[in-house]
């Protein structure tokens, strides 16, 4: 039988009251050594972030490579940030999840800001970081959708497609994503209820 709209916006508000009860009483997430929510968020980094902010992950597969190592550049010699590249270090045939999630822990793990990982599509290395606890990975292929990931869900790993997103395009992406803030208010409830339901499936499992 189908399930009812005010069943499921029951069982949300249940997950997000047990999960602010435990984050009232629960240390902080250096005492406990894991949280549920995004470094950002946590860290208070709900602004854009500044080379001085730290530093920020880089990774691609095969596919991603040549672009990959055009952001680096751009990242490091125009812009002025300090990047962690995980590779892949040449253009030799690779899986993207292992590079997706080298990405994703350097930036679950605090010691990197916000990562960005390219493949051929974007797609499943968004799929792959999602996978690690704490991150919030959007795939995006223009302005609105970087802006979107920003200030609407507080992405903290950007994931694009090589094929889908020119060179030029793809500079002017990385510094809006690199800049916009998290709008908060409404934006963090809703993301709040993201990470709820990450909560929920790993006490479960």
């Amino acid at each position: 039988m189908p399930v009812e709209r005010s069943d499921v916006e029951r069982i949300v508000r249940e997950i997000v009251g047990a999960s602010e009860g435990a984050s009232e009483s629960a240390p902080g997430p250096a005492a406990s050594g894991s949280s549920s929510a995004s470094p950002d968020l946590l860290a208070g980094r709900r602004g854009g972030v500044t080379s001085a902010d730290g530093r920020i992950a880089l990774g691609s597969d095969h596919g991603g490579f040549e672009l990959k190592e055009t952001l680096k550049r751009y990242l490091t010699e125009e812009l002025g940030y300090h990047v962690k590249d995980v590779g892949i270090l040449d253009g030799s045939s690779c899986d993207y999840p292992d590079y997706a999630a080298a990405v994703a822990h350097a930036v679950a793990s605090g010691e990197c800001v916000r990562g960005i990982m390219i493949d051929g599509a974007g797609i499943g290395s968004a799929m792959a970081a999602n996978r690690v606890r704490g991150v919030l990975a959007a795939c995006c292929h223009d302005m609105a959708t970087v802006a979107n990931s920003r200030e609407h869900n507080g992405a903290n790993v950007l994931t694009m497609g090589s094929t889908v997103v020119g060179r030029g395009l793809a500079r002017q992406m990385v510094r809006a994503w690199l800049a916009t803030p998290f709008g908060g208010d409404r934006h963090e409830r809703r993301v709040r209820k993201i990470l709820a339901l990450e909560s929920e499936w790993n006490a479960k499992s």
